[in-house]
């Protein structure tokens, strides 16, 4: 498997890892001395330990024959292919749910899918058609619970941006992405909710560039979250998210106006 940018987060693979690198040292060997002993390459196992790749049964069982360890790290590998379908929360985003409860505003941008706070269940649902069902509806459960924000007694006043491929592309089936628009519509007409859309045929424009939602709070400070590929980032730093509210204006600049919105709206839903 080639190696990631980013090292995987995920606790089994961290694990091994660190045993890896904790068995190596006790040997007195570096990459090179233990890679030329196994018959694999210096680079594969640096990637290893850096958790930028994942090890193979044949490495673990290499690994503890030449350590002599009983099976550890086959048991590793075991753990890591049994938790392998488990839905890893992006780097960044267990942060930014914490913060969202607090939130007195947030600005939302969405370019293929809709955002998880206005999803449907069966919209969430097919988003999550590849992970395995236990771990899906515990997801599921806490995506739903996120949304009781926007009911709430002092609900945030919510900002959503969508690019119109977000609307047009079917998730699950034509049903579930009719009621997804249908339930977007009914959003839009609450006080605290404001949706417009982004419509096809803009050509480039700032939004293209991926996903990204900024939180604003009572005392005037402001975060942003942005994700992409599986891989998310929480910022605080005031320049950086200074950056993100401009791209939403200019994003907002390309948009129909929100009755305008709503008309696109009604009429994908009709199309579908």
């Amino acid at each position: 498997m080639p190696a990631r940018s980013e090292p995987y987060d995920t606790p089994a693979i961290v694990t091994f890892a660190k045993e890896l690198e904790a068995w190596r040292k006790e040997g007195g060997l570096n990459k090179k001395q233990l890679a030329d002993a196994l018959g694999y390459t210096d680079s594969y196992i640096g990637q290893v330990e850096l958790c930028k790749n994942t090890p193979s049964v044949d490495f673990a069982d290499v690994l503890d024959t030449y350590f002599k360890t009983n099976g550890v790290f086959h048991r590793l590998w075991d753990r890591i292919e049994d938790t392998k379908n488990a839905v890893t929360l992006p780097p960044g985003f267990a942060e930014y749910t914490e913060r969202e409860k607090d939130a007195a505003h947030a600005r939302i941008f969405s370019v293929l899918l809709v955002n998880g706070l206005f999803q449907t269940e069966e919209y969430a649902r097919a988003v999550m058609d590849d992970v395995d069902t236990n771990i899906a509806e515990e997801f599921l459960a806490k995506r739903m619970e996120r949304q009781s924000i926007l009911t709430s007694d002092a609900p945030p006043h919510v900002f959503l941006t969508l690019d119109e491929t977000a609307l047009r592309c079917v998730i699950g089936s034509r049903e579930i992405q009719r009621k997804q628009i249908g339930s977007l519509i009914e959003a839009s007409e609450r006080p605290n909710v404001t949706v417009d859309v982004v419509p096809q045929g803009r050509g480039y424009y700032p939004g293209l560039t991926g996903n990204f939602t900024i939180l604003g709070f009572d005392d005037g400070s402001q975060a942003a979250y942005t994700e992409s590929a599986g891989t998310g980032m929480f910022i605080e730093q005031p320049a950086r998210v200074a950056s993100y509210v401009v791209r939403y204006d200019l994003i907002r600049g390309h948009a129909h106006h929100i009755e305008e919105s709503r008309t696109l709206l009604k009429t994908v839903m009709e199309e579908l």
